[in-house]
């Protein structure tokens, strides 16, 4: 497989990401933390690349990106009020929430009932979610490697395993989301990041 490249301000770019998630490939973007990974989360085949793309483990979950969060209809069900919450405050933003999946998302996308959802506050990621709608999405990197914060270093790991890799320069955050689940009575941060457990505290509290 060729790994393609091309600039995020390039005419061709945004319609060839497209092009290439419709027809099952992986395409690696920038975001506000680090590169991502995309499939369309509605085919468990174009799932799977993601998974073997990186030599993931199919234990470890994918998580969900949106454009707004009127697209939460369509990737979850009764999301409780600590998580609402927490999108208002911080998305878009480098937050992950875990809520209840939807039914309608296939199982290879998480080993249990939940998915994590953030929104990017990228704006080239922010076009591509708004034009392709909720992608799965994660780290572009193999498995177990450093993230990846610039086109070249997702080509120096990735190279002839995806299709697309979007240059839009280095990722402005350099840190992966905070992780918080907001599926338990109390909301319990899975993974430290950017946003604090202060800032988070803060946020339920008001």
């Amino acid at each position: 497989m060729n790994t393609d490249i091309i600039k995020s301000d390039h005419p061709v770019a945004l319609p060839h990401a497209l092009d290439v998630l419709r027809n099952g490939g992986l395409v690696a973007f920038p975001t506000d933390t680090v590169y991502g990974l995309a499939a369309l989360p509605t085919e468990v085949e174009f799932v799977e690349r993601l998974y073997t793309a990186k030599g993931r483990e199919s234990t470890r979950a994918i998580a969900i990106l949106l454009s707004s969060p009127a697209e939460l209809a369509q990737v979850t069900v009764s999301p409780s009020k600590s998580a609402m919450k927490l999108a208002e405050k911080f998305w878009p933003g480098p937050l992950t929430i875990i809520i209840p999946r939807h039914p309608a998302l296939p199982d290879i996308l998480s080993p249990n009932p939940n998915i994590g959802v953030r929104i990017p506050d990228h704006d080239f990621a922010l076009q591509l979610l708004k034009a392709a709608g909720p992608l799965g999405v994660t780290s572009a990197n193999i498995s177990g490697r450093e993230n990846t914060l610039t086109a070249q270093e997702v080509v120096q790991q990735l190279d002839g395993k995806i299709h697309l890799v979007i240059d839009g320069g280095e990722s402005p955050g350099s840190v992966p989301s905070t992780v918080i689940d907001c599926t338990t009575p109390k909301p319990v941060i899975l993974r430290p990041g950017p946003i604090s457990q202060e800032e988070v505290l803060e946020a339920l509290s008001i």
